[in-house]
């Protein structure tokens, strides 16, 4: 029996002009797609990319010459065109180091290293103020020798008038 048109155009299905209904040959099991795992995990998972895949995806965008052609690469490899830039960027600052820092809080520091830190940054302070010192030495000297003051006698003068 054939499918009647309706007045639309459009043919009706067999089964609603009241005509056979043929059988599936297959079950509907068989017919639906495997299901996948749809589950959302709990914790979100930061997708890392590594130095040589972001090296290799950029130079097949720089390779791309049609129109579009990007756009295909980056829904292929599930990208976004912010990595690209990102990524371009990088490689322009020549900063390679950057695919692999780690992102985040820096870890805490020991207290020996915080320590050691504090010292060093005393350290250079102390030197600072002895240089400042030395040079308001040095300038004395010169000025004693301008004006003809001996510093060794002035202080052994002073030491004597207080005995």
């Amino acid at each position: 029996m054939e499918a009647r048109m309706s007045p639309a155009g459009a043919a009706t299905a067999p089964e609603r002009s009241g005509g056979a209904v043929a059988a599936p040959s297959a079950s509907v099991d068989e017919l639906r797609p495997a299901l996948r795992n749809t589950e959302v995990p709990t914790t979100p998972r930061r997708r890392q990319f590594s130095a040589s895949y972001k090296l290799e995806i950029l130079e097949r965008a720089d390779r791309c010459t049609d129109s579009g052609a990007i756009g295909a690469l980056l829904r292929r490899e599930g990208l976004y065109s912010s990595h690209l830039a990102a990524w371009r960027a990088a490689r322009r600052e020549g900063s390679l180091a950057q695919f692999s820092r780690k992102r985040g809080t820096k870890p805490a520091k020991s207290p020996e290293s915080k320590e050691l830190e504090r010292l060093r940054k005393e350290n250079a302070r102390l030197r600072r103020e002895l240089e400042k010192a030395q040079t308001v030495i040095a300038v004395q000297k010169k000025l004693s020798e301008i004006l003809g003051i001996d510093l060794n006698t002035s202080e052994s003068s002073e030491k004597d008038e207080n005995d």
